[in-house]
């Protein structure tokens, strides 16, 4: 395979025409949100038959974002993708960013693979991502590579990002067609709209930008949130890490900790390979988990108030008795001991809040710009674990995602 093109517009119309500039023989086998197109070109006396064979699949309900709830494989793939290019290291913040926003667009995707010699195959590709706005997933052996390993290119074939951080761009358009916005709003709930409605007033009172077109969160009668004792048993194991983080316990002692009070089924597996080997970068990540530890404290009904995300939680304010690990204490009093969480009410509204900021954030951090109103991170850690309260994409705590 040469490449994969993904691109926010659906049909394979454009595709034909592209192809039948340069390939005569263009013929396509259409089922439901999915073609297979072969262009073939004849050889002569000493020269091989060539094709060039597309596998071409949309989504089941074009839009400009990734559904949580669409039950679709290529909206699980873009997921999918979404998350890998999060997870690579960047020298340029703006683009990636760019980059993130524009595979939340994306509608369709179509694999390019060769059987034999396409004259000119590198312009007919450029023609097509070009053509369709695209953004190509590329090899490192094809005709069109600009490095080493596994990549992604825009749609002048120009690096967007590697498996090493490298970008050639300064810069990346990310459209969205307006009919998107335009969809009636089906099924949306009053306590929805009412959230949003009073969410989007807030945020602009604290002279935060707003984004009108960001959808709804989760409707009252549709999520469901983590029970008293799933979220005390987070609140566990992260209270132990965050020991750990701040050099309370050693990994060690925590490991033994956790294996002498039966919690060993509780950790994840991140969680597992950073008691394994607390380096130093990995607990000064790990101490942003504070922020996690409040939200839950606060679903708890131990704390009163998550508080505006201006300044970071402070673990103080929780009174020592109520805190789940300690000298002399059993765990599990703890967390046999939580049974009641906050309504469904104040949950999504926390939640529908902070993916808000979070977005607000995440279009400062693309235009360079820097956001003095709240602190990023604070809106990220929190954003988070809302986002597992409400089960969100029915993710484990290691699998959570903040879309915006």
């Amino acid at each position: 395979m040469i490449c994969t093109v993904y691109t926010h517009k659906v049909g394979v119309d454009k595709i034909v025409e592209v192809l039948k500039k340069s390939i005569s023989n263009v013929s396509v086998n259409t089922t439901e949100n999915s073609s297979i197109i072969v262009a073939e070109t004849k050889g002569g006396l000493f020269v091989k038959d060539s094709k060039l064979l597309i596998n071409y699949r949309e989504r089941l309900q074009p839009d400009y974002q990734i559904h949580a709830t669409e039950d679709c494989p290529l909206n699980e793939n873009l997921k999918g993708l979404y998350g890998y290019i999060n997870s690579l290291p960047t020298n340029n913040d703006k683009v990636k960013g760019l980059f993130l926003a524009k595979v939340q667009t994306l509608n369709a995707e179509f694999s390019i693979q060769q059987e034999g010699s396409i004259k000119n195959l590198k312009e007919i590709i450029l023609e097509l991502a070009q053509e369709l706005d695209a953004v190509l997933f590329v090899q490192p052996d094809a005709p069109i590579s600009k490095s080493n390993g596994q990549h992604f290119l825009d749609k002048n074939l120009d690096l967007i990002i590697d498996g090493e951080g490298n970008c050639e761009i300064e810069d990346l358009v990310v459209n969205i067609d307006t009919k998107y916005y335009d969809k009636p709003m089906h099924n949306v709930t009053e306590d929805q709209k009412l959230r949003k409605e009073q969410n989007d007033a807030f945020i602009a009172s604290k002279n935060i930008k707003v984004n009108k077109n960001l959808p709804f969160v989760e409707s009252e009668e549709s999520v469901e949130i983590r029970s008293a004792k799933e979220i005390a048993e987070r609140v566990t194991i992260l209270a132990i890490t965050n020991f750990v983080a701040f050099n309370s316990m050693s990994g060690a002692d925590a490991l033994a900790y956790i294996n002498e009070h039966n919690l060993t089924s509780l950790v994840t597996p991140k969680e597992l390979d950073f008691l394994q080997d607390p380096t130093e970068d990995k607990k000064s990540q790990e101490t942003w988990k504070c922020e996690c530890i409040w939200v839950l404290f606060w679903a708890l009904n131990k704390v009163n108030n998550i508080g505006f995300p201006n300044t970071l939680a402070d673990l103080n304010n929780i009174p020592s008795e109520e805190y789940p690990v300690g000298k002399n204490k059993n765990p599990w009093d703890f967390i046999n001991g939580q049974t009641t969480v906050r309504s469904t009410t104040e949950i999504l509204n926390a939640n529908d809040l902070y993916y808000r900021l979070d977005w607000a954030c995440v279009d400062a951090r693309i235009n360079g710009v820097q956001i003095e109103e709240v602190h990023p991170g604070v809106v990220y850690e929190r954003h988070y674990a809302l986002n597992w309260l409400i089960n969100y994409n029915n993710a484990q705590w290691d699998n959570v995602t903040c879309d915006t």
